[in-house]
């Protein structure tokens, strides 16, 4: 930092008047904390400003993050015990609210994310003993981070999952009836699709057998991608990022949709981005898609920068971390830029990820693998035409005017969405 920005953060005030002594008193600080720290960690930059010379473990708050992510990875793979160690170890270095004297700590983004981090680690920690079937010992302190908490609705769900691992079912169904209520009225909204389930199984309802993915049904046959079909379905294995590029019209969503039911690593998310029109909004939709729905009320500024762009993407990562899956992005073209980043950042910070996209560009992203699609080949075409219009019109074939069917394929150049 410059010195000029190091006095502005010391000394709110703004008299230039006093600039100069401001400057010397700045450098006794300096000295001061030199001698707490050791000379070395604090460097003198060209220019007037300083540098802390230290790595990332040595800064408290970015242990904590590194240690709660960890935590967080190996309970979503099933260690509760390692989950437990990381998360004890990340929340023995909180000691009281995050930048306590930090200028400006209220308005500060960092410390909304930070505040965020803590609660999430906290409420990983009490889900690492209930997989240890302590449920009984985090009752109380669940029941205190959930009223603290009343909108969080990963934190309700597991309070609610401690009340019936600790035998009180009717508890625990009256907890989802408060939590129910608080959201409709004071958001209007209901409840998301974990504690919907939560619920049923608490009714005795049985939960819908979980699928290899949530593809929407496909209410009409595939046909004449055989060859690119088999490609994809062969190379899960060796490829995490896989563009199917080509015109509009040309089938890249279906053949995405046909490939991942080949897919066998872990469930399949399709986001569909047609319809966002922000690059900025690319990651909430993503997230939307994976049901990693995390809802928060306005609460002024701070919180509205906190869980921007930047910050959705962050909760992306922490949701993927320690996940297997296929993530298909569907129609990426008009947010490519978003998309791209998005796609990199996963790949890069999330090994269990496999990407699927579709785009009439390429993304652009080291590893990428583009599977360009043309038009259909003239039988192929000809099959689609005469299976359509025989849906369309009963007593339909192609072969009775095949000169004019062969003529109707050209002028659309094979396009299936145009056939």
């Amino acid at each position: 930092m410059s010195a000029e920005a190091l006095i502005a953060q010391v000394w709110a005030d703004d008299d230039p008047a006093a600039d100069q002594d401001r400057t010397a008193a700045l450098q006794a600080l300096v000295g001061r904390l030199r001698r707490a720290l050791g000379h070395e960690a604090i460097v003198s930059a060209p220019g007037g400003g300083y540098l802390l010379a230290a790595d990332q473990d040595a800064v408290d708050l970015h242990l904590f993050e590194r240690l709660a992510a960890e935590g967080s990875a190996a309970l979503s793979v099933g260690d509760a015990v390692r989950a437990a160690a990381r998360l004890d170890e990340a929340l023995g270095l909180w000691r009281g609210p995050a930048l306590a004297d930090l200028p400006g700590r209220d308005a500060d983004p960092l410390v909304v994310r930070l505040e965020q981090w803590h609660t999430r680690a906290r409420r990983d920690r009490f889900a690492a003993d209930l997989a240890l079937g302590r449920a009984a010992d985090v009752l109380a302190p669940l029941a205190a981070l959930a009223a603290g908490h009343p909108l969080d609705e990963p934190v309700q769900a597991l309070r609610i999952r401690a009340l019936r691992a600790a035998g009180r079912p009717a508890e625990a169904l009256a907890a989802y009836e408060e939590v129910r209520a608080d959201l409709a009225d004071r958001l209007g909204t209901d409840p998301g699709p974990e504690l919907r389930a939560l619920h049923a199984e608490l009714l005795g309802t049985p939960r819908p057998a979980p699928t290899p993915g949530r593809l929407p049904a496909r209410l009409t046959s595939f046909i004449g991608r055989d060859g690119e079909l088999g490609a994809l379905a062969a190379g899960w294995a060796d490829r995490r990022l896989v563009t199917l590029t080509g015109p509009g019209g040309v089938g890249k969503t279906r053949l995405a949709l046909e490939a991942a039911e080949t897919f066998e690593g872990g469930p399949v998310h399709v986001a569909e981005l047609a319809s966002v029109r922000e690059e900025s909004s690319v990651a909430a939709a993503v997230l939307s898609a994976l049901g990693a729905r995390e809802t928060q009320l306005w609460n002024g500024p701070a919180v509205a920068e906190a869980t921007g762009p930047k910050d959705a993407l962050a909760h992306l990562v922490e949701y993927c971390s320690g996940r297997r899956m296929l993530l298909v992005l569907d129609n990426c073209e008009h947010v490519i830029g978003a998309a791209a980043e998005l796609a990199q950042t996963l790949l890069t910070r999330c090994p269990g990820v496999t990407v699927l996209a579709t785009s009439r560009e390429p993304l652009g992203v080291p590893g990428e693998v583009l599977s360009p699609l043309g038009p259909l080949p003239v039988g192929m075409a000809l099959r689609l035409l005469g299976e359509r219009g025989a849906a369309a019109r009963p007593g339909f074939r192609v072969g009775d005017d095949p000169e004019a069917a062969e003529e109707v394929c050209r002028r659309l150049d094979g396009l299936p969405l145009a056939i």
